[in-house]
C-alpha cells in the first residue's frame, strides 16, 4: 500500500470515506487548508489518539501538513500507534500548486506565518545578531555558530527543535474549545 496520495487521488475520493487530518500550526490551517480538513497540531496527535484510532475503523485517514514532512512524521507516530493512515505527497504546497481549492478559517487577528518560514525568520535573525554582538564581543559569534549547528542538524535528522519552540507561543496554538472541535469532528 502506498504511503502518500497525489493531490489528483485525494481530490478524487468520496469525501464520506476519506478523513483529512491537518497537522499544522492552528495559524498555518487558518490560511489555507483542504476542504473539510481537521486540525489536529501535530503536538497534539497523543491527547486525540483513542480518537484517530476510531476515525481509522471507519474512514481512509490522509495526514496533511505544509511540504510533507510533517505529515510523514505524523504518519510514522500513527503507525506505531496502530493507525493506519497515508500523507499528502507535497502538503498544501502541493494542493494549491495543482489549482485545487483551499478554505481559509475565519480569524480576527493578522495572518501567521507558516512554520517553515518562522524558523527561517528567527534563525536569520538570530544569526545576524550573533554576527553584530561579534564585532563588539568576539564570543557573541558563537550565538551564529549555535543556531547554524542547529540548522545541520535539523537537516541531517529531519528534526527542527526551533519549530517545536515556535509552536508553543501563543499564535501557534489552537484557541481554547479547538481540541474538542477536533475530537468532535473526528467521531463525526
Amino acid at each position: 500500500m502506498s504511503t502518500t496520495l497525489v493531490p489528483a487521488e485525494l481530490r478524487a475520493r468520496p469525501a464520506d470515506g476519506t478523513l483529512v487530518v491537518d497537522v499544522r500550526a492552528p495559524g498555518e490551517y487558518a490560511s489555507g487548508h483542504v476542504p473539510g480538513a481537521v486540525n489536529v497540531p501535530a503536538e497534539h496527535l497523543d491527547a486525540l489518539l483513542p480518537d484517530l484510532r476510531a476515525a481509522a475503523e471507519a474512514r481512509r485517514i490522509v495526514v496533511v501538513c505544509a511540504a510533507g514532512q510533517r505529515s510523514a512524521a505524523a504518519c510514522a507516530k500513527l503507525a506505531d500507534a496502530g493507525v493506519e493512515a497515508v500523507g499528502l505527497a507535497g502538503g498544501t504546497q502541493a494542493w494549491t500548486a495543482d489549482g485545487l481549492p483551499v478554505d481559509t478559517a475565519a480569524r480576527p487577528q493578522r495572518a501567521v506565518w507558516a512554520m517553515d518560514r518562522q524558523v527561517r525568520f528567527t534563525a536569520g535573525s538570530l544569526v545576524l545578531l550573533g554576527l553584530a554582538l561579534g564585532r563588539r564581543a568576539p564570543k557573541g559569534r558563537l550565538l551564529a555558530a549555535g543556531i547554524a549547528s542547529g540548522l545541520v542538524y535539523s537537516g541531517l535528522s529531519n528534526t527542527c527543535g526551533m519549530a517545536a519552540m515556535l509552536g508553543k507561543l501563543p499564535f501557534n496554538r489552537p484557541e481554547p474549545g479547538a481540541l474538542d472541535a477536533a475530537r468532535a469532528a473526528l467521531r463525526g
